[in-house]
């Protein structure tokens, strides 16, 4: 297995449509993605990579070098912020924030998620950058969607891990909790629009649970609002 570069590499990009599929498709709607995210292989390449099984894409990590002072008051209000940040700031970059890890379902349980965040620690620390900070999204937070993420974040299991996996491997491997990033990633559209992303009818306004969401959608006056939260973490880069 190796890393490349998508930059390097563009005909990877037809290949990794069951990698992008890894997140429900409301989630490619948002407005900062939707706007930057081709931009990250031509002026962002070191940080855009695919893991290679022979010639399948079995792995691959987004992430994009981004401005914060390392106090609270300054930390992006969560993945929207991070990445509009990059683009839209005129400071210099100091952190390289995660956008994305993805991995085939069929090779999930192989530690590959692992060494993803250990590539993108590496690139952090070749490219001159204070530290890697990741709005890591909660797996399990789709099974408690009513569940505040500020409770969220304390759950522990017995043996003091937590019990979120994704965030448990990220504490596994070094990271640390920062804070909650409860508005991370908001996606505004109409209903009808909703209806298609989802499968589901929207009748009425109201508040849905909705399958694959970490909170409820919000439906008013015929638009949908979905504001998902994350859990902002930090790793040392080697």
């Amino acid at each position: 297995m190796k890393l490349v570069q998508y930059a390097e590499r563009r005909d990877l990009l037809d290949r990794r449509e069951r990698l992008s599929g890894a997140f429900p498709t409301f989630m490619h709607h948002n407005e900062p993605g939707g706007r930057y995210w081709l931009r990250l292989y031509e002026e962002h390449p070191d940080f855009q990579l695919g893991l290679l099984d022979g010639d399948d894409v079995i792995a691959e990590l987004h992430s994009v070098p981004t401005p914060w002072d390392g106090s609270a008051n300054d930390l992006p209000s969560g993945w929207d912020e991070a990445f509009n940040r990059a683009f839209e700031s005129d400071r210099e970059p100091t952190v390289l924030c995660a956008l994305a890890i993805s991995v085939l379902p069929e090779r999930r349980g192989e530690g590959l998620a692992t060494r993803m965040i250990e590539a993108m620690r590496e690139a952090c620390g070749a490219g001159g950058l204070r530290e890697l900070i990741a709005p890591v999204r909660p797996t399990l937070k789709e099974r408690y969607p009513l569940i505040p993420i500020e409770r969220y974040v304390d759950w522990r299991r017995a043996d003091g891990t937590h019990f979120d996996p994704w965030i448990r491997i990220h504490e596994q491997v070094g990271g640390e909790i920062l804070a909650v990033a409860p508005e991370s990633v908001v996606i505004e559209a109409p209903a009808s629009e909703w209806e298609e992303w989802t499968g589901l009818a929207f009748p009425e306004d109201g508040t849905f649970v909705v399958e694959g969401m970490l909170a409820p959608l919000e439906v008013r006056d015929g638009r949908g609002c979905h504001a998902e939260p994350n859990v902002w973490i930090r790793h040392p880069v080697p």
